[in-house]
């Protein structure tokens, strides 16, 4: 696992952070973790711990809903 500031986290759809996006400030606050970017590392399934990359909702929609045997990550 990568271990990566929490800014160089971002989703590469529309390149923003997690404290930019309301889904997973919300989501970090019914979880319990103190902030977005704790919870898109240990919760979000599109995150890729290599390089600090995830896709957001409207984004992995977007990208018409990808998949992989193992479970599918970020480029």
């Amino acid at each position: 696992m990568g271990l990566w500031l929490q800014e160089d986290i971002k989703c590469v759809g529309c390149g923003k952070q997690p404290h930019e996006l309301e889904e997973y400030r919300d989501a970090a606050l019914g979880c319990g973790y103190k902030a977005a970017w704790e919870y898109v590392v240990s919760e979000e399934g599109t995150y890729n711990s290599g390089n600090g990359h995830f896709l957001c909702t409207p984004c992995y929609i977007k990208a018409d809903c990808p998949t992989a045997p193992n479970g599918w990550v970020a480029p």
